[in-house]
């Protein structure tokens, strides 16, 4: 027979440990919140043990009362964890809820009626477990293998609580006195141990995961306007065939020197965050936007036949062309010039549609600016050029 007073002094112990680590490692990375969060949802969880673990050897209504209350409070905290890392608003959708049935277990309890707050809990502790498993299963989408072993982890050990439940429930047990002592229960103190050292474990590795991400999504995007960089560019395309309806088209601020030795930097600034903002209202699925670097930007055009790639591109230049940048010297208004190059039939690397693109923005330049032009292939001459003011 297991040796339930050692079980839970020994999960205490080890849900110490677990949280001074997580501890730990949020005052090294403060951003990471949903660390610190799940750190104080196992503290309440060690408190809950300790409480209880009195509880079976004194028993005490007010005792039973606290022991219960941190239990939900703990796998509340839980799930508010998960929130936060899987980035879900509406806490209250959790907290309202547990807090009810919080009431509702005090209640019943100080009725007299312990067994009925025991099974109170326990299903609010299910229902807590099975939620978390359910957004892991559903928001998860950075690696899977972690998310459906932290899904699956928290189904596990719902179960076992709404087991412990279900017997109190079907024995009809409304009223214990002491502790419940039922096979349940003991399966419970194994599983719950078990599932619980091992997600904090994975909180550890979800909290890597998540460092790695965002340092990815650091030295893939401009800092300055948050557009992708050139890097993310050739990360994404790099190994693309370029078909026909794919295109890229090439901006560059016109006389944008001009505009940083008059002005100054700042203004270059924002009028560089200027024509960010209007190529980001048309990214949307199959066209990117990137910054290559200085004042070059990128749109990258998929399943798009020529003509409308080269409107969407106009659309951008003529928008730009409306923006008005006060400053001390006065309203600042600037113009862009592009060059669009398109995929072959045949198929094109990515840096052959940048070349093609990047001759098209020179004739561009040097046909007046201030317009967006396609170079004729079949003549190696140039299209008309629309000019965009």
């Amino acid at each position: 027979m297991l040796d339930f007073s050692s079980l839970l002094l020994a999960a205490a112990l080890s849900g110490i440990c677990l949280s001074i680590t997580m501890f730990a490692i949020w005052f090294t990375a403060p951003q990471a919140r949903f660390v610190l969060t799940v750190a104080c949802g196992i503290l309440v969880l060690v408190a809950h043990v300790v409480a209880f673990w009195h509880y079976t050897r004194e028993p005490s209504p007010w005792l039973c009362q606290a022991a219960l209350a941190l239990l939900s409070l703990g796998f509340l905290i839980i799930s508010l964890s998960a929130m936060q890392y899987l980035g879900i608003r509406g806490y209250r959708r959790a907290v309202l809820p547990t807090m009810v049935a919080m009431a509702a277990c005090a209640a019943v309890t100080v009725l007299g009626f312990d067994g009925a707050g025991f099974i109170v809990t326990y299903a609010t502790v299910t229902a807590l477990l099975a939620s978390i498993g359910v957004m892991f299963w559903m928001k998860g989408g950075h690696d899977r293998r972690i998310l459906l072993v932290v899904s699956g982890l928290s189904g596990v050990c719902g179960l076992s609580f709404g087991l412990c439940g279900a017997v109190l429930l079907v024995k009809g047990q409304w009223v214990l006195g002491v502790a419940p002592d039922n096979w349940a229960e003991r399966l419970n103190s194994v599983v719950a141990v078990a599932c619980m050292t091992a997600l904090g474990a994975l909180t550890l590795s979800l909290h890597h995961l998540q460092a790695q991400i965002e340092l990815k999504a650091e030295t893939m995007t401009d800092p300055l306007t948050g557009l992708m960089n050139r890097r993310a560019l050739n990360s994404l395309y790099g190994e693309r065939v370029f078909g026909p309806f794919m295109s890229i088209a090439m901006f560059d601020l016109d006389h944008f020197k001009r505009t940083n030795d008059v002005y100054g930097h700042p203004v270059g600034d924002r009028v560089l965050c200027r024509f960010a903002a209007i190529i980001k209202k048309y990214d949307r699925v199959g066209v990117d936007a990137f910054r290559l670097g200085g004042e070059e930007f990128a749109l990258v055009m998929s399943r798009m036949p020529q003509d409308k790639a080269h409107d969407l591109a106009s659309k951008i230049g003529v928008a730009f062309g409306t923006e008005v940048v006060p400053t001390q010297r006065g309203p600042l208004r600037s113009s862009v010039s592009g060059g669009i190059g398109f995929g072959e039939a045949e198929g094109s690397s990515l840096e052959d549609v940048l070349a093609e693109a990047d001759k098209a923005l020179y004739a561009a330049k040097h046909a007046g600016r201030n317009r967006v032009l396609v170079l004729d292939r079949a003549s190696k001459a140039e299209k008309p050029a629309l000019r965009l003011a």
